[in-house]
């Protein structure tokens, strides 16, 4: 069948596409290797290190909802006891397996990166939330929740996302915020899993510790990026300023400042009253998209201190306004043009959220003790890491796209050529590279366990129901 003659045949030769393919899941399974050999130090026995390898594989499969039985029938368990001993009893350190999963990515990243230009390394600070039933998960609070855009009933956790221009990104932190009186009450916190010496902390605070347990890893971005919920903690911003690392926070409209004149405005006041001229404004790009450059119109003001600047950014077509609190250290080059760089890369968390939701459940976990959701995010950030080198230290062998066209009446090329590979289908290769067909026998274990499993399940619900309500026992239809 020919195309339709007013589109551009878009086609690319079989040669190309296979060699993609042979390139990105040789190299998507030799990391997946290497990276779970680097987590068997964290597990005290064999078994569970071997569980966790299938759990990183069922993230990395088409399994179309992840839960404890999918992994454990996808692995070839009978029953979903090993995944479920894994995830809240099993004897292995999460956090020192968080550390590995960092470094990993860290070290897969700055391989990537060589030979190619734009050397920025940002801190992409954000949380994301999952909506949960009921308050028996640990963490659980009505709360507003991103991902709903609206006050639901969820548990929040703050990520912390490596971005290196140019190359890639990757989560690499995550610790859950906890509400103040959960951990204040010592029969929800037994019941919830909350360790002992537990100490409630905001969300500034966890990106606090976020970035010491990066520092000591020895990584040191270039600039810490967030929104206004890290840019108004007066505690993180002191936290960067004594360590001499440079941030940009978005701040909102009421942050007051003070002018290099000795007054103090807000955010709003100060450019409405500073900025009327428009050749104060600068157009720049904030960043390459998949369509193409995101222009803004940009514009700086000076503080009282030297080192700390305003940095906003207005939409060119809404006009509406975003505004950045940004400190840079002495010693340390100080230009719009790089600040407005450092603004533009903290969108790849966002990406970060969509791939680890998208592709590898990261708000799926049917947990509810502490530590088994940081465990599920553990393993989550194992999965994305691996696909993520993948797909960049692959980008420049599989990119073969034609040049962007230079104007609006350009004719479109005769071969557009392929994007590189992405993450997503990096995860689609994995999977089917790692996939293998149940035997016959567990499949009918399986389908006669869950419906044996689903029958208890419905009777215990039926008994509850009539000790709630004592008066329909007595009905007989």
């Amino acid at each position: 069948m020919q195309p339709p003659r007013d589109h551009a045949c878009v086609t690319s030769t079989r040669t190309e596409a296979a060699a993609a393919v042979s390139i990105g899941a040789g190299l998507a399974v030799r990391k997946r290797d290497e990276l779970l050999g680097l987590l068997r130090p964290c597990f005290a026995r064999t078994e569970p290190w071997l569980q966790a390898g299938k759990y990183v594989s069922a993230l990395a499969s088409e399994l179309p909802r992840v839960n404890g039985w999918s992994i454990a029938r996808r692995g070839g368990d009978r029953t979903p006891d090993r995944t479920q001993r894994l995830l809240n009893h099993a004897c292995w350190d999460t956090f020192a397996a968080m550390a590995v999963v960092r470094r990993f990515a860290v070290a897969g990243l700055e391989a990537a990166r060589r030979g190619r230009r734009g050397r920025m390394v940002i801190g992409a600070i954000d949380e994301t939330g999952q909506e949960k039933a009921g308050e028996a998960t640990a963490g659980v609070k009505r709360q507003y929740l991103g991902c709903v855009g609206k006050v639901a009933n969820g548990i929040n956790t703050v990520h912390l996302s490596y971005v290196r221009e140019g190359t890639g990104h990757a989560l690499i932190g995550a610790r859950q915020w906890i509400p103040a009186e959960q951990i204040a009450d010592p029969v929800r916190s037994l019941v919830m899993g909350l360790p002992l010496d537990l100490a409630f902390r905001t969300k500034g605070q966890l990106a606090i510790d976020l970035s010491t347990d990066v520092a000591a890893d020895g990584i040191r971005p270039d600039f810490y990026c967030g929104d206004e919920v890290y840019g108004i903690c007066t505690q993180l911003r002191e936290h960067f300023e004594a360590t001499g690392q440079a941030y940009v926070l978005r701040v909102p409209s009421n942050f007051m400042i003070a002018l290099a004149a000795g007054s103090k405005l807000t955010c709003a006041q100060a450019v409405a009253r500073l900025l009327k001229d428009k050749r104060r404004w600068e157009v720049r790009s904030a960043g390459h998209g998949s369509k193409g450059e995101r222009w803004y119109a940009w514009a700086w003001l000076a503080t009282a201190s030297a080192r700390h600047h305003l940095l906003i950014r207005r939409h060119l077509r809404t006009g509406e306004l975003a505004f950045h609190y940004c400190f840079v250290p002495a010693g340390q080059l100080l230009t719009k043009a790089r600040l407005i760089r450092a603004a533009g890369l903290r969108w790849p968390v966002e990406e970060d959220f969509s791939f680890a939701k998208d592709c590898f459940a990261l708000d799926q976990c049917q947990a509810r003790l502490y530590t088994a959701i940081a465990r599920h995010a553990v393993l989550v950030m194992a999965a994305l890491a691996i696909c993520a080198i993948t797909a960049a230290q692959v980008k420049d062998r599989t990119d073969t796209q034609a040049p962007p066209p230079v104007g609006p009446d350009q004719l479109p090329p005769p071969e557009p050529g392929m994007i590189p590979l992405t993450i997503p289908e990096i995860k689609r290769l994995l999977a089917a590279l790692t996939t293998r067909a149940l035997p016959r026998r567990l499949v009918i274990h399986w389908d006669a366990w869950t419906r044996r499993h689903q029958a208890r399940a419905r009777w215990f619900h039926k008994r509850a129901r009539l000790a709630r309500q004592p008066e329909f026992a007595q009905v007989k239809l």
